[in-house]
């Protein structure tokens, strides 16, 4: 099935001048204009719409001003489903690179991606990675990309790794705690603790995910939890014993993401000093690098 609508390589060539324009300036890419723009900044808008989608290949191209929750519909009409969080733009959701509490079973959001092709600070249109493996070479930007927040480049063009959605999806909940209860599970979708419940998330074939809740003693419950919005941190996965109150918190045990009311009383372990000078001094000279003029998202300082 071949979804034709834009962007086409005359709507990047377009954004590409938007970006170079002869006022320079800093720039901001907007898709679903979800955040505010300083009064001195120039917005630029990224090309929605699905281009082509390929079930059998389970490989769906659009633009990265795409909304998810588009996205996701027209995925699932087909039977199948990408590892994006639901809400905002594609692009957006990259930019960021937060994967959802799915994480454990899909994957980073990272994972999804097999080619950007955006805009860098010259204006010039530059395709990464590629729509199968063994057309790859060169540097993998694609993963610079993700999570950059935007201030490496504009993001046009999106080509992501879909996958069948499965028959069943279904969330369960327990009092039993983490290091009880996952050593019974096979290969689940997400484990979340928030303190008191173990919750788990199964998929699959009906009657296995029936039969693994049964056997593990999992009552299905609607899920998941309310995460809390105020905090987010990381810490080492087999940390999350240390997680505690007060205020109330989840855990993505296997991944080490804690979602918490109030910041963290404990931090992962630090990496060795001098490790740590040069991961940041090689990330501020990637940005120098690919955006020597600070064009990008100049207000966000990333460590």
């Amino acid at each position: 099935m071949d979804l034709t609508s834009s962007p086409s390589d005359a709507t990047l060539v377009d954004l590409a001048g938007e970006v170079a324009g002869p006022e320079g300036g800093p720039v901001n890419p907007r898709g679903t204009h979800s955040r505010s723009v300083p009064p001195n900044h120039r917005v630029v808008r990224a090309p929605g719409g699905i281009i082509e989608f390929h079930p059998d290949e389970m490989v769906v191209r659009c633009g990265a001003g795409t909304r998810l929750d588009d996205l996701h519909a027209e995925l699932a009409a087909a039977g199948h489903e990408v590892a994006l969080p639901a809400g905002g733009s594609v692009g957006g959701a990259l930019a960021w690179g937060r994967s959802d509490v799915m994480r454990r079973g899909r994957g980073p959001v990272r994972d999804a991606v097999l080619e950007i092709r955006w805009i860098d600070a010259w204006g010039r249109v530059i395709r990464s990675g590629g729509p199968t493996v063994k057309n790859v070479s060169g540097f993998d930007l694609c993963r610079v990309l993700v999570g950059s927040r935007g201030t490496l480049g504009v993001m046009g063009e999106v080509t992501l790794r879909t996958r069948p959605r499965p028959p069943r999806r279904s969330w369960f909940a327990t009092v039993g705690t983490p290091d009880e209860i996952e050593p019974q599970l096979h290969r689940p979708l997400s484990v979340l603790w928030d303190g008191t419940e173990t919750w788990v998330a199964l998929e699959g074939h009906p009657r296995d995910v029936e039969e693994e809740a049964r056997r593990v003693g999992l009552d299905e419950r609607p899920g998941p939890p309310e995460l809390p919005s105020s905090s987010r941190w990381s810490i080492a996965p087999s940390r999350w014993r240390e997680v505690r109150g007060p205020g109330q918190f989840v855990v993505e045990i296997g991944v080490g993401v804690v979602h918490h009311e109030r910041d963290p009383d404990l931090v992962s372990d630090p990496l060795p000093a001098p490790l740590s000078f040069r991961m940041v001094a090689l990330h501020h000279e990637v940005r120098r690098r690919l955006d020597p003029f600070r064009r990008f998202e100049p207000d966000v300082d990333m460590p």
